[in-house]
């Protein structure tokens, strides 16, 4: 009607006529007119002079407004009406809590029903890819729900992702697969030392294929389990193939791990490979493989658990953070034109290591009572199994003076020394 419009101040005006208000679906005449030369009625005010009425939006941030909208679920109707209901309460505390994940204390004794609903709801919204508070919040889960959380983790080729978030990998517990194939790490990497650790003790495949580790990198790696009977003592999957540095004297570290099944050293820095052989079966009793074992496919080690997602994330935010020097490779890639071919020498210097380790031969280990023995190696084992024997005590005895002897030398200085470090 028009009772809200502006009305001027002098009496003289003419009249606005009836006004009516709806109510109700009907009509009610709040004011009549003047008429028939009657003096003119004053109109019936429903608000007073200067009211207005404005149309509020949400001012407030899009973070905001998404949690504000998120309490309602918005749906079409058969007849094209949009139509809204509240969500549950359950569905809003999970929203509000997977916000502020990061600030809850504990999460130990949390169902884990409950929680596995809750860490998706963070990963939606992507918590575990912030910086600092990612971090806290990814720590909560590992502390409570341990291999629930991860209980297998690929970073094979990856090793752009273990520099960013070496923190967060470190923070994963009772972890029983971790493949770190092709990523060259080094003998002094911290993800390297952090593998002796309590919290990784859980680990029974691990695969460090193509890691430029040595010698040095075994003895460190072997400390904590050779002197403290503590680290990876529950080791049964072990890949060191492609690792040119390691010679023999890092192959009898590896004799500490007296539960390993498998083991792989093809394309390592052995002088003596018979010697080397020999020693494997008579101290941890692994026979050499004529044939590839399928322990040693990576296409079987995967990334599995709650936090498979998050790690895609990680991948995916740092291959959008190395975006925007996509302009830079086209400059280097003229210059690969046009130039000295650095990337084709880089590859095929990946392709040197794999065909050195085809040249050397397979060095792949297995355990007789765990894995069928191929129908050759069956024959040759049953002919010299009595001469075999004989031969064993003899060279157990003097085996066990020689190793005595270099124990007592091994962990006098140097291995103290290195196990104060961890």
């Amino acid at each position: 009607g028009k009772g809200m419009s502006s009305w001027p101040r002098s009496e003289g005006h003419l009249d606005a006529g009836p006004i009516y208000v709806r109510e109700n679906g009907r009509l009610h005449v709040v004011s009549q007119g003047g008429g028939g030369g009657a003096p003119a009625a004053r109109p019936f005010r429903l608000f007073s002079r200067g009211f207005s009425v404005e149309l509020c939006m949400n001012r407030e941030d899009d973070g905001a407004r998404r949690q504000r909208t998120d309490h309602f679920i918005f749906t079409y109707t058969k007849e094209g009406n949009l139509r809204y209901s509240a969500k549950s309460l359950f569905s809003l505390v999970l929203g509000y809590i997977s916000d502020n994940v990061d600030r809850v204390d504990s999460l130990i004794g949390f169902p884990e029903q409950i929680a596995e609903k809750l860490f998706s709801a963070a990963e939606a919204r992507h918590k575990f890819t912030e910086p600092v508070a990612g971090l806290r919040a990814l720590q909560k889960f590992t502390e409570a729900y341990g291999n629930l959380v991860l209980c297998s983790l690929c970073l094979r080729n990856r090793y752009l992702v273990i520099s960013e978030k070496l923190e967060e990998i470190k923070s994963f517990r009772e972890l029983t697969c971790l493949d770190l194939s092709c990523c060259k790490l080094g003998d002094e990497h911290e993800l390297l030392e952090h593998l002796t650790k309590e919290a990784l003790s859980s680990v029974k495949r691990l695969l460090l294929k193509d890691n430029s580790l040595s010698d040095a990198g075994l003895r460190r790696m072997t400390a904590p389990v050779r002197v403290l009977k503590k680290g990876l003592e529950n080791l049964l999957i072990l890949d060191l193939s492609c690792n040119p540095n390691i010679t023999d004297v890092g192959i009898g570290y590896l004799l500490s791990f007296k539960k390993l099944n498998c083991l792989d050293i093809s394309g390592a820095g052995l002088k003596d490979v018979n010697a080397v052989i020999k020693r494997l079966q008579m101290h941890i009793g692994l026979v050499h493989s004529e044939v590839p074992l399928t322990e040693f496919d990576h296409s079987s080690c995967r990334t599995e658990g709650w936090a498979e997602q998050t790690v895609l994330q990680w991948e995916q935010a740092i291959m959008e953070a190395m975006k925007p020097q996509e302009h830079l490779r086209s400059r280097t890639a003229a210059l690969h034109f046009y130039g000295k071919t650095r990337r084709i020498e880089e590859v095929v210097k990946c392709n040197l290591v794999e065909t050195g380790t085809k040249a050397s031969g397979n060095l792949q280990f297995y355990k007789k009572e765990n894995q069928h023995c191929p129908s050759s190696l069956k024959r040759e084992v049953a002919d010299s199994h009595e001469l075999k024997n004989n031969k064993k005590r003899a060279l157990a005895e003097q085996e066990r003076e020689r190793t005595s002897k270099q124990k007592h030398l091994c962990l006098t200085v140097e291995d103290w020394d290195l196990l104060n470090t961890y």
